[in-house]
């Protein structure tokens, strides 16, 4: 009698699991991999690196916002100077690259708008921290540190530069 009850559960059992298939090859988004299928983006959300904040031309007011605002939320890892010797690495934390190296100076400014908007590495986004306007600010004070370091000597004007010497 059992063996009669049995044969249906099994039937269904054996259409069931043939209608599995391997569930290990299928379409789906990776780590720095081409879109797969539809983008899942909310509504009103920017694509990284989009550029949908222009830049604003740098004034005197926009590099003392830079300033200002690198100083709050930079120096702690970054330094004063950008060389990335600041108090937090002072105490473990891991370096961040210094702003004076090649990579970095070679960056457009819409490559440190997007780090400063999404992170890179162990650095947090500072998105939900700080305006677009003054993320701008901040790019362009940073290249204002980036040119202190590199300027030639010729570049001042002639009071600055006698005072140089």
């Amino acid at each position: 009698m059992s063996g009669r009850r049995l044969g249906p559960f099994l039937l269904v059992l054996l259409a069931l699991l043939g209608g599995c298939d391997d569930m290990t090859v299928q379409p789906k988004q990776l780590d720095y991999s081409p879109q797969v299928g539809p983008a899942a983006v909310p509504p009103g959300t920017v694509e990284f690196g989009s550029g949908s904040a222009p830049a604003p031309a740098v004034t005197l007011a926009l590099m003392q916002r830079g300033q200002e605002r690198y100083r709050i939320y930079c120096t702690p890892c970054h330094a004063e100077l950008g060389d990335g010797h600041g108090l937090i690495v002072q105490r473990g934390f891991p370096p961040p690259p210094s702003f004076h190296g090649a990579a970095l100076r070679s960056a457009s400014p819409q490559y440190l708008y997007d780090v400063i908007s999404n992170g890179h590495g162990v650095m947090y986004s500072f998105a939900a921290r700080v305006a677009p306007q003054d993320r701008w600010a901040i790019v362009a004070y940073i290249r204002a540190l980036q040119r202190s370091q590199y300027a030639p000597a010729a570049s001042p004007a002639p009071p600055l530069r006698d005072g140089l010497r």
